[in-house]
């Protein structure tokens, strides 16, 4: 087979009953499949496993049921909508995570990384023509989106789809790095008077640090059907981090009256609160989450796109912040309402805990969905190895070998190697880029060195321990300090809301107390 199920996917190509084979979940040791991690729920495993089996059972998918949903009176035409994902920054906050890879190049889960999501999510939707914007250390973004989603287009793919990376560059107009969101668009606006796109209607700019599952069609069909300039994604929001995102305030018919990114101070924050019973929730929910905040995706009709960063705004830089706040004041702006699972991965903390999120049974989000499943690069590696091991609630990736170890509410990456007597509990473990042979283990260990891989004896919790890491035996790195931040480059840690993080293909000597 030369090509995945998801790039077949990608260029409108029927691929029947080899779904599941593509991107089927592993569920146990035995049964192997590439996009999959362990899942330790046994009776989870089972029952799913039975429910798969049996023949002309209707399967549903694992959404989160919403308390009033969008059906469109009309179906758009999927090929007249364009995608545009944004790369995002130098992801400082999510920091030493994005010291030598972009933000959405981080990995998540256990088997993906963070782009997958919205790839996915625009395959399952019907999406084909997808543009994403680089910047920073974009070098492992670009050979995955080269492995997992096809590069290529043309004859040989069939149909019109493509899936183009797109970074900054010098040309005779500027030689400006991306400033922001708006100006990065801006900056490849050229493209969308294309000769393939010249059948655009619509631009769909999405993110690619989100963990979410959206049918995104729905999004484009609401958006023609109110007649929209622009349409931004939304969703309630409690008071916990209601600052950390835009917040829009909406009239009864969704219109968006005001727009305020991120509000500094509490009187501001004050003053976006709503009756969010109007994007149809109960009078109880809806004084539990008083605040609309924005998803950072958006739809707009492809000339208002062009108008607004070449004519209107030729100077803004960012969408939250600069333009749509302005546009709200005189365009058709307004609000699509999401009632599924979304969450921003902008901080270690964030990403640490919806991580360990998706260990817990039943998980409130699931890569693995029969009918808009997860897609990731396809992988040849055998089945996780477990041997004579205690595993509770964890993620366990292909490749893996967990030798008579203790794992609780973890996850274990691709080619993890977890030495005998460790204890992994609610830390993540990201695995390796590629095996150290035992002949290669052995040399490195009689000259006194480190194999990749969690040495024997070692405790790690509250800990995340990035690619190719190299930890010695009776080692304890769980915060015994309880330190909540601290900067330690030349030891390769740092420690963020007392997450202590491992950088990649940092050595870590025997005995080591962090």
């Amino acid at each position: 087979m030369s090509t995945s199920f998801a790039q077949r996917q990608l260029n409108g190509v029927s691929a029947g009953s080899s779904r599941n084979v593509a991107v089927g979940a592993m569920r146990s040791a035995r049964s192997f499949t590439p996009a999959m991690p362990t899942r330790s729920a046994g009776a989870k495993a089972s029952r799913v496993a039975s429910s798969r089996s049996r023949v002309g059972l209707k399967v549903n998918a694992v959404i989160e049921t919403p308390s009033m949903r969008y059906e469109p009176g009309s179906r758009a035409n999927a090929s007249s909508v364009l995608s545009i994902i944004l790369g995002g920054g130098a992801g400082s906050r999510l920091y030493p995570l994005t010291k030598t890879r972009a933000k959405p190049a981080v990995p998540i889960g256990g088997a993906y990384r963070l782009i997958d999501v919205p790839m996915s999510n625009c395959i399952n939707s019907g999406l084909n023509k997808v543009y994403i914007l680089t910047q920073f250390n974009s070098t492992s973004l670009n050979r995955h989106l080269s492995r997992a989603y096809n590069m290529g287009g043309g004859v040989r793919f069939g149909g019109d789809g493509f899936v183009e990376v797109l970074s900054a560059t010098q040309t005779p107009q500027g030689n400006e790095w991306f400033q922001g969101t708006a100006d990065a668009v801006r900056q490849y606006c050229w493209m969308l008077d294309d000769t393939k796109n010249r059948s655009i209607e619509d631009v769909l700019i999405l993110s690619g640090d989100h963990l979410y599952r959206m049918d995104y069609m729905k999004f484009v069909n609401y958006h023609r059907e109110a007649n929209a300039d622009i349409t931004l994604g939304c969703i309630a929001y409690d008071d916990s981090r209601a600052k950390e995102f835009g917040l829009m305030t909406i009239d009864e018919n969704r219109r968006v009256t005001s727009f305020a990114e991120k509000p500094k101070t509490d009187e501001a924050l004050a003053k976006m609160k709503v009756d969010t019973t109007v994007l149809g929730l109960s009078p109880e929910e809806a004084a539990e989450k008083p605040y609309i905040a924005s998803m950072g995706i958006y739809v707009f009709k492809k000339e208002v796109l062009v108008n607004l960063l070449t004519k209107i705004y030729p100077l803004a830089n960012d969408f939250g912040s600069e333009i749509i706040p302005d546009a709200a004041k005189d365009m058709n702006v307004v609000a699509y309402p999401f009632y599924g699972y979304w969450e921003d991965i902008g901080t270690i903390k964030s990403f640490f805990d919806e991580n360990l999120k998706l260990c817990r049974n039943p998980s409130l989000f699931e890569f693995y969905d029969p009918q808009s499943p997860i897609y990731t690069s396809p992988r040849v590696l055998p089945p996780a190895h477990v041997e004579d091991s205690q595993v509770i609630d964890a993620l366990i990736a292909q490749g893996a070998y967990v030798k008579k170890a203790i794992v609780n509410n973890a996850i274990i990456g691709l080619r993890a190697q977890i030495g005998e007597g460790c204890t992994i509990q609610d830390a993540m473990i990201m695995g390796a880029d590629y095996y150290e042979g035992d002949e290669v283990r052995a040399a490195t260990l009689a000259r006194g060195g480190i194999p990749i891989g969690i040495g024997a004896g070692t405790i790690i919790t509250n800990a995340i321990i990035d690619k190719n890491a190299r930890i010695g035996k009776n080692c304890r790195i769980m915060n015994v300090e309880g330190i909540e931040e601290a900067t330690r480059d030349d030891e390769g840690v740092i420690i963020r809301s007392g997450i202590i993080v491992v950088n990649k293909g940092t050595t870590i000597p025997d005995g080591t107390v962090i």
